[in-house]
């Protein structure tokens, strides 16, 4: 039975043979086999044929068999162009970087032999880094578009396969095939799926997929014309191995865009939008702070669908003669987009005037010289060398405004805004408050200009040595919290604000000169202070003769938030007295000076409980 067994096996070795020699056309035959494939039977040590990977517009040499299984797909330049080409004037915002790319690409593709004069060797391989949304896997395609070279598009989960050997053996088809096509370019996406890093991983597979990639990048050194291309959004997680001279020779980074750069997709996304005369592009890329391509793209198309919604508000309405974008649906889709590099932490855009803090010119005064025009005309800082600070410490009682004064130094600087307290960032896992730390200042920086305002900084860096039964937490926290404002020396859009009401709490390291260079007391509010805060609290509410300057002058001792619950409290009195009337006509309401003076005995009384 056993010898049966085993020519029966054989058998189907040599029909898989002559099946595999027939599709090749080493083999002529008329012999038709109606049955089931026999190469979709997998042998022990041996590849599949079949490629799952990309697209293919050149048809390849000798007759094409009938095959179950796609094949690897060699996408040559489009001739004489179409709506739906990639192009490089498609891609805004990135002009450092396509140009960057261009002498990296270009070069070795189209004139090799200006490098072989000077005794260089091409660029194996380009890694594409930055968040999502950046434009890295277009700008690949428009790049092979624009140079009017083969590429071949991988996406790093469809070489695996589920038979032993299959993913080499894809891999291997896509490199050998490439370089037949050449001039060529990979482009491998989501780089880091494919290739991680091999001490951090438990599988086998990967592992042997890393060593083959590698090989693979070194194999190229008497390969002309091939070059790869690899976008990710996580570097770190790559196989170091991969990113050393030789494979992965040079590192694009794709940054979220300025201004300048905001303008400039926005100009292209909306080139083919009616947009009404209200619409300011330039003021919208104000707004869009720390908005990458992706959600750029979004911001218009939900703008086109408001107007959409506006002008044709149900299917069996008549279409309009001529349908317009206007301001108000952009700023409809802004409320509704926000950054997609910062969904992982809470950002917001604060729009605090100056004019909303009362008092506190003199602090104002420091905060709009020395940050918000850091962040606004950095060429007048590089122009006489001068630094902007780093870090800025409020301290002072609670209640006074430091909360306020951060939010409207990110609002005039028009930067985005990451709020944390200081506790929110603690964990009771080892590493993962220091992780926290880290992985906020890489979003900060992500998304600068950025303001990162973190509340009750005392309990997230106090003095280390004081706090022996927290296994080490707090100094390690300290400690990490100390080299990203170091690092942050190099990140010329990234200002950290810190408040307290216990300076002495916090550890002297962070005092120092470099890290938060200015410190500022946000003490309680004169009576000119007050003044002016009741006036900011009161501005558009109903009085009836009531003089702010009695109450600023028995409020004293008040904090800013006393006073704004004062004005808060005597309106909830003027509405209490208003319903009781029984008045049904809104206009006719007022607060009086009894509703002040209630509210005033009210808090009075509740401060002296306290």
């Amino acid at each position: 039975m056993s010898d049966l067994f085993k020519g029966f096996e054989q058998l189907l070795e040599l029909a898989k043979a002559l099946e595999e020699k027939a599709e090749k056309g080493e083999l002529k035959t008329d012999i038709q086999i109606n049955s089931r494939s026999f190469s979709s039977i997998p042998r022990q040590g041996n590849i599949p044929s079949g490629m799952g990977v990309s697209r293919m517009n050149v048809n390849p040499p000798g007759p094409t068999p009938a095959s179950p299984e796609p094949e690897v797909v060699i996408t040559p330049p489009t001739t004489g162009g179409s709506a739906d080409t990639p192009s490089l004037k498609e891609v805004g915002g990135l002009s450092e970087v396509l140009k960057e790319l261009r002498e990296l690409v270009e070069i070795p593709l189209k004139r090799p032999d200006l490098l072989a004069k000077l005794g260089l060797e091409p660029p194996r391989g380009v890694l594409l880094v930055g968040p999502p949304g950046t434009g890295k896997t277009l700008t690949a395609r428009s790049l092979a578009e624009e140079l009017g070279v083969n590429y071949v598009a991988i996406v790093g989960p469809e070489v695996m396969g589920k038979y032993y050997g299959e993913a080499e053996g894809r891999l291997r088809s896509i490199f050998e095939k490439a370089a037949k096509a050449a001039p060529c370019i990979v482009f491998i996406d989501e780089i880091d799926s494919l290739a991680p890093d091999r001490s951090k991983v438990e599988g086998e597979v990967e592992k042997r997929l890393v060593a083959q990639l590698l090989g693979l990048m070194d194999g190229f050194a008497k390969t002309t014309g091939v070059i790869v291309l690899a976008a990710t959004n996580r570097p770190d997680h790559l196989d170091p191995a991969l990113r050393r001279p030789g494979r992965f020779d040079r590192e694009v980074q794709f940054r979220v865009p300025d201004r300048p750069g905001r303008l400039e997709i926005l100009t292209i996304l909306s080139r083919a939008m009616p947009l009404d005369a209200t619409v300011d592009l330039e003021a919208i890329a104000d707004l869009t702070v720390g908005m990458v391509g992706a959600d750029l793209k979004a911001v218009c198309q939900k703008a086109a669908y408001s107007a959409l919604r506006r002008q044709v508000p149900s299917l069996d309405t008549e279409i309009p003669a001529s349908m317009s974008v206007n301001r108000d649906d952009f700023l409809q889709a802004l409320r509704e987009v926000k950054p997609s590099v910062l969904r992982s932490v809470e950002v917001e855009s604060p729009n605090v005037p100056w004019e909303q803090i009362g008092g506190l010119e003199e602090i104002k005064r420091t905060l709009q010289e020395s940050v918000e025009g850091a962040l606004l005309y950095p060429e007048l800082y590089q122009r006489t060398g001068a630094k902007a600070p780093r870090g800025i410490l409020l301290w002072g009682p609670p209640g006074t405004g430091k909360t306020l004064l951060a939010k409207a130094v990110a609002s005039q600087a028009r930067a985005n805004f990451i709020a944390v307290n200081g506790p929110e960032l603690l964990s009771r896992w080892v590493g993962a408050a220091e992780q926290e730390v880290r992985e906020l200042f890489t979003k900060a920086r992500q998304a600068a200009p950025c303001v990162v305002f973190i509340d009750e900084i005392d309990t997230l860096v106090p003095a280390r040595g004081k706090f022996q039964g927290d296994s080490g937490v707090s100094d390690r926290v300290v400690g990490q919290l100390l080299t990203e404002l170091d690092g942050l020396q190099e990140c010329v859009n990234v200002l950290l604000v810190g408040a307290t009401n216990r300076p002495d709490a916090l550890d002297p390291a962070l005092l120092r000169a470099g890290r938060l260079d200015l410190q500022l007391k946000v003490d309680l509010p004169d009576y000119d202070s007050r003044l002016a805060i009741l006036q900011v609290h009161n501005s558009d509410r109903p009085l009836a003769e009531v003089d702010l300057a009695v109450w600023a002058t028995q409020t004293e001792g008040w904090n800013g938030a006393d006073l704004a619950l004062l004005s808060n409290q005597a309106a909830l009195e003027a509405i209490r007295r208003y319903r009781k009337q029984g008045s049904t006509d809104p206009s006719t309401i007022h607060i009086s000076t009894d509703d002040f003076t209630h509210a005033y005995q009210l808090l009075s009384n509740q401060r002296q409980s306290i």
